[in-house]
């Protein structure tokens, strides 16, 4: 079988970090010769990211829908992801808004997006919430905190320097990188932190 994961996107600045992980898992299990290697991509957005994702990027949503393999509404509570039953390898919610974050922490589950996360948490299964706020009040990094206590990978998108990025696009891809990294995924673009490369100093 395929390994399934699960891509979530709420109402947070960040579609295109969400429209590249799409394309990167896309990439990956087309180029996977292995069958059990190959990467089955279901996808559920809130109305919110629908309307970032036409604000920050140049793609239509029917493009948007067509990287993912299974599209859910987000209104449909009884879709396949809503059941521990149903076997994923994790969930990638990207962007990740504080409200989202506050609904899982709570475990408000009142629409798919919430509830395949509360599914994530229940079975112990790989969560990354990619979280975007900036700066984080004190309400966010209590919700932030419980969650990482219940076995949510925190994944900010931070600015990185050491693999020099030229655009906006390089900084998009590492990021992407560090988050399929959780999942043992390879993207292009990712530079991994291989020590400084400084000459030795001789003594006398």
């Amino acid at each position: 079988m395929a390994r399934r994961i699960v891509v979530g996107c709420s109402g947070a600045s960040g579609m295109p970090i969400a429209l590249e992980v799409l394309r990167c898992l896309r990439k990956a299990g087309e180029e996977s010769a292995d069958e059990r290697e190959q990467i089955e991509i279901h996808l559920i957005y809130t109305q919110s990211a629908r309307m970032t994702l036409l604000e920050e990027t140049a793609i239509t949503e029917q493009e948007f829908r067509a990287l993912a393999d299974v599209v859910y509404e987000n209104e449909n509570i009884g879709a396949a992801t809503a059941s521990g039953s149903f076997q994923t390898e994790g969930m990638i919610i990207v962007p990740c808004s504080m409200k989202t974050a506050a609904g899982i922490c709570c475990g408000y589950s009142e629409n798919l997006l919430l509830r395949t996360a509360d599914v994530m948490l229940k079975e112990r299964r790989k969560l990354v919430l990619v979280t975007r706020e900036c700066p984080f009040s004190t309400i966010h990094l209590r919700n932030l905190y419980e969650l990482s206590q219940m076995g949510a990978v925190i994944l900010p998108p931070m600015l990185t320097y050491y693999n020099h990025p030229h655009s906006v696009e390089d900084c998009t891809r590492h990021i992407t990188g560090k988050i399929l990294d959780q999942f043992g995924i390879i993207c292009d673009g990712y530079q991994r932190w291989n020590g400084m490369e400084r000459e030795k100093i001789k003594e006398g």
